[in-house]
């Protein structure tokens, strides 16, 4: 039987994933493989989420996966990597190994997936192909040749010099990987992107990883169930068929399926629902930052995105907002236009904020947000969002009083009191000693009391403040008796 199942496997064409850091060229050496132009249309020039695309290079087909190189997509280029046959490394010729660069390789390493390194932008001035070479070698990815296995292809994305024997190495790492698939079986694979559209409903991007999906049957990935009733090729047309390594859309999911999970398909609508409630939701243990006091503020947070993967890029940039006395508390992440259920959400809790990305706000959202007092702002570039939540949670961080020290003397004799009254002579040792002081009366580096500086004199003559090095006498205003030795600290109570 496992005989006859391996003759029914035939050849499939690779999935292939290009990686590497923002603007070193990945989008570009798509654009030219694929004589479209994307790039122009990216927001700030910097692919947001995953897409995928089928080409024919020979008469072989292959289909790319374009992930994002820059950082907030961490958990993205994670997924790309395992859904991919072979991983393109991306490093340009200028620039060397970047930060990216080695979060691409660490993803690529962790999901084992085999490499080819595409040395890019060699038609430019400051191209180097054999320094970038040792760079790559000085972070640990050797290439034939130098001391490694890892093949590599100079190339330029903008003149497409290279770029075919760079297609040629992927279908030659992709016969070494013996890809094989076979098409009568129901087709399983992997979500790599989830989408909620008024007008569609629930869609979903996917790669067929093994398999045939026809029209008729019933698609299912945890406990998300649609029909396959309208299928999508990656260009938007529509297809009755598609087999492995294919990208396809379906439209007409019930709920939202999670992207980086399976999918499976079924010719029976009941074996499908078998599938659902049979299936078991990881359990996922996630810290949570319990920190609370009567300093710490909290912003209420509704942050809604175009498609999933969004999310989670803005998820892993939320991270980085830090302050010590303000909470960033997310109430809801959500995929789709801003509705009056988001503002109802937040309670009408005035001062809370839903941000949107890449989506629109209704006009009942709109209204409802400003009557309560909540305010909507919409973005198209992840990190300009994550920057300006920062720039709100320190302009809303609540004010603090501090003490901050102005003078410190040292107390030289004891002259007299008079009830609360102390006549006392002294030098100033940091800072400069006022009329008016508040000042804290320090014993043995301890803080005994509290007092106030009534009166100051220098060479027996009044004045209003003495500075470092200087030697004076004063009236100080203290419950407690100052001693030769003692030292009192002036201070001012500022707002931070």
């Amino acid at each position: 039987m496992a005989k006859e199942n391996a003759q029914k496997k035939t050849e499939r064409p690779p999935v292939i994933c290009i990686m590497g850091h923002i603007d070193h060229g990945k989008s570009t050496l798509l654009d030219y493989i694929r004589k479209t132009n994307i790039v122009d249309s990216e927001a700030g020039g910097i692919t947001q989420k995953i897409s995928a695309y089928e080409v024919t290079h020979k008469g072989q087909k292959i289909t790319f996966l374009d992930t994002p190189g820059h950082e907030s997509f961490a958990k993205i280029r994670q997924r790309g990597a395992s859904v991919a046959d072979i991983a393109v490394l991306v490093v340009s010729a200028e620039d060397g190994v970047k930060k990216q660069t080695l979060e691409a390789l660490h993803c690529i390493q962790e999901s084992q997936t085999p490499m080819i390194v595409a040395i890019n932008k060699i038609d430019k001035p400051g191209a180097d192909i054999e320094r970038t070479k040792v760079n790559l070698a000085e972070n640990e990815i050797y290439l034939e040749g130098y001391g490694g296995e890892v093949p590599f292809m100079p190339i330029s994305a903008k003149t497409g010099q290279g770029v075919d024997q760079l297609m040629d190495l992927m279908l030659l790492v992709a016969e070494m990987s013996e890809l094989r698939g076979d098409k009568d079986k129901l087709a399983e694979g992997v979500i790599i992107e989830a989408n909620m559209n008024k007008q569609k409903g629930i869609s979903a991007t996917m790669i067929i990883k093994d398999g045939t999906i026809k029209s008729g049957m019933f698609v299912t990935c945890g406990k998300a169930l649609a029909p396959t009733r309208i299928m999508e090729d990656f260009l938007g047309k529509k297809i009755s068929e598609a087999t492995f390594s294919s990208p396809i859309k379906i439209i007409g999911f019930d709920t939202l399926p999670k992207v980086g999970n399976k999918f499976f398909a079924f010719t029976d609508k009941e074996e499908a629902l078998m599938s659902i409630l049979s299936y078991q939701e990881p359990i996922l243990i996630k810290y949570v930052p319990t920190e609370e006091g009567e300093n710490i503020g909290t912003i209420d947070v509704i942050i809604k995105a175009d498609v999933t993967g969004s999310i989670e890029g803005i998820e892993h940039e939320l991270e980085k907002i830090k302050t010590d006395r303000m909470k960033v508390k997310i109430v809801h992440f959500g995929v789709g236009d801003i509705t009056e259920n988001d503002i109802h959400m937040l309670g009408g809790k005035a001062g809370s904020l839903v941000l949107g990305f890449n989506v629109k706000a209704d006009q009942k959202a709109l209204a409802s947000a400003e009557k309560s007092g909540i305010q909507i702002m919409t973005f198209n570039i992840i990190y300009k969002l994550t920057e300006w939540l920062q720039e709100m949670a320190i302009a809303k961080t609540p004010k603090v009083n501090v003490e901050e020290m102005t003078g410190r003397a040292k107390i030289l004799k004891f002259f007299s009191a008079v009830k609360d009254k102390n006549v006392i002579g002294a030098r100033v040792e940091e800072g400069e000693i006022r009329v008016g002081d508040e000042v804290k009366l320090i014993r043995r580096e301890i803080e005994i009391g509290r007092g106030k500086i009534r009166e100051l004199q220098q060479m027996k003559e009044k004045v209003s403040e003495v500075r470092s090095g200087v030697e004076f006498g004063c009236q100080l205003q203290s419950a407690i008796t100052p001693a030769p030795g003692d030292k009192i600290e002036a201070y001012q109570i500022i707002q931070k």
